[in-house]
């Protein structure tokens, strides 16, 4: 499971400008605000598809000539297309720890500020939808455990567990662990810290965690031409996501390497 919530981009302007720095090619640019007219990009010069959608809502818009320039660098690979790094992406993400120890990867360009596992793993209940397991079989039976009768040293049945009753009895356990936590006085600091351990060292790694990130489109260059036909949900479905971003195609449709710049 991953949830992507609260995108925001920045520097779409400023990144033109110093796009055009390298050849002093300012006075080519015909990017602007979308308002129509002579005095504003307008539907004529709009890089997206006609008809313009945009109703002259007054947001900047990347011009024809603009938009050529970024493909025509991004062909040219990370080298020649140093703009996108200037491209900031703000987005919430919860997804497993699983995920999440993949995404730690990618530390240039990137600053995240993360929930607390450490601090607040006790806030709540836990619940099933705390974790990621829609994949988790619930049918066929993968645990066998031996149920003692009243006399200690006799077995009388068999409890057969699937995965996702063990994910449920894990559940179950952290509940407990997390109810002696929060009932133990404060000073009683030894006995809570072994209540605690008890939740820290439990955790699954299906467990689903927010942050808030802040990237660029050169790390999501990176991203998705790695992870897009890779093994795991979420990451296929981050890299629909960044198709779904405006000019997504200067990240997805540009070289990664090249010997020269075509520009």
């Amino acid at each position: 499971m991953i949830r992507i919530e609260k995108v925001s981009i920045h520097g779409l302007e400023e990144t033109i400008r110093g796009m055009r720095n390298p050849m002093n090619s300012w006075d080519k640019s015909d990017s602007g605000i979308c308002k129509g007219g002579d005095d504003g990009i307008g539907c004529e010069n709009c890089a997206k598809e006609v008809p313009c959608e945009h109703t002259y809502n007054h947001s900047f818009q990347l011009g024809k000539a603009d938009h050529e320039l970024m493909m025509k660098l991004a062909a040219g690979g990370p080298v020649h297309a140093k703009y996108r790094r200037m491209i900031t992406v703000y987005l919430d993400i919860t997804a497993p720890l699983y995920w999440w120890k993949e995404f730690d990867t990618y530390k240039v360009g990137t600053v995240a500020n993360s929930c607390s596992t450490m601090h607040k793993i006790h806030s709540k209940p836990f619940t099933i939808e705390d974790f990621s397991h829609e994949h988790l079989d619930g049918n066929e039976y993968c645990f066998e455990i031996l149920a003692k009768s009243q006399e200690p040293e006799k077995f009388v049945s068999v409890d057969m567990w699937s995965s996702e009753d063990i994910l449920k009895a894990t559940v179950g356990s952290l509940n407990h662990w997390r109810y002696r936590y929060i009932n133990t006085p404060a000073e009683n600091i030894a006995e809570r810290k072994y209540y605690w351990w008890q939740m820290i060292q439990l955790l699954p790694s299906s467990y689903n965690q927010k942050r808030t990130v802040m990237l660029n489109y050169e790390v999501l260059v990176g991203i998705y031409h790695w992870r897009k036909e890779h093994k795991l949900d979420e990451w296929r479905e981050f890299c629909r996501w960044i198709e779904q971003l405006p000019y997504s195609e200067i990240i997805t449709g540009g070289k990664e390497d090249s010997d020269e710049c075509t520009v």
